[in-house]
């Protein structure tokens, strides 16, 4: 990435993925993770430890979290809370979304 406050997509979108991950990490400060997420046929991750937003950057699809759906385009933005199961479907050729990790293991404490 050319500097630690602008992150043009056309960078993250040839980023390689981090080892053992699905998306290449962009920024990491604090307890802030953003990364870029772009899957090809399928998604194929699996429940997270930490809570997570995604903002869809193109395409458009389904989004499948903790058994409810919702059509999303790009522009809209998604939240996950940790361990909760969740998935894209049906999505167009051209889906990515940036994803933001933060806050501890575990997700937040919400009353």
């Amino acid at each position: 990435m050319p500097s630690n406050f602008h992150f043009p997509i056309t960078a993250a979108a040839q980023a390689p993925n981090a080892p053992g991950r699905l998306s290449p990490e962009i920024l990491r400060r604090g307890e802030l993770e953003l990364r870029y997420y772009a899957p090809k046929g399928n998604d194929p991750q699996t429940p997270h430890t930490r809570d997570e937003v995604y903002v869809v950057a193109s395409g458009s699809g389904t989004f499948v979290c903790d058994g409810e759906s919702a059509d999303f385009q790009a522009g809209d933005a998604l939240f996950v809370p940790a361990h909760v199961e969740h998935r894209f479907e049906a999505f167009t050729e051209d889906f990515a979304v940036w994803v933001m990790f933060y806050g501890p293991e575990g997700g937040e404490l919400v009353d």
